[in-house]
């Protein structure tokens, strides 16, 4: 089984699709109340859903990054704002946090080995 995509709720689908591409995703379903973003790296998708109801999303979605702080800085220079600057946290991450027009939180990460493999890794299956 594999991870398919996330779908990000949004009220404003021009806003949130120029963000995205603002970021560096390349948008490659764009519709009224619907559009799809592939990552550049890596092959994989999330999509942004329009809503006119009211929603608080409690998700976080990650997008893992090798140079984390060139990355801030190059979007930072294009106004993008941060919660967090690049920082060094207790589970063995590097990461940056930020939020898109609808509000959805986004961290931009660097965990290398430690994304699959980390200290205190178990396999539980069945």
């Amino acid at each position: 089984m594999n991870l398919n995509q996330v779908t990000l709720p949004v009220t404003d689908m021009e806003t949130a699709t120029g963000f995205y591409r603002l970021m560096g995703f390349v948008q490659i379903v764009d519709t009224p109340h619907y559009a799809r973003f592939e990552c550049p790296d890596g092959g994989a998708t999330f999509s942004l859903a329009l809503t006119d109801e009211p929603f608080v999303n409690g998700s976080v979605i990650y997008f893992e990054h090798t140079e984390l702080d060139e990355l801030v800085a190059e979007l930072k220079a294009k106004g993008l704002e941060f919660e967090q600057e690049p920082t060094a946290m207790r589970y063995l991450w590097r990461e940056a946090v930020l939020r898109d027009p609808s509000g959805n939180k986004i961290k931009l990460y660097w965990a290398g080995e430690n994304r699959l493999n980390p200290p205190w890794r178990v396999e539980r299956r069945g």
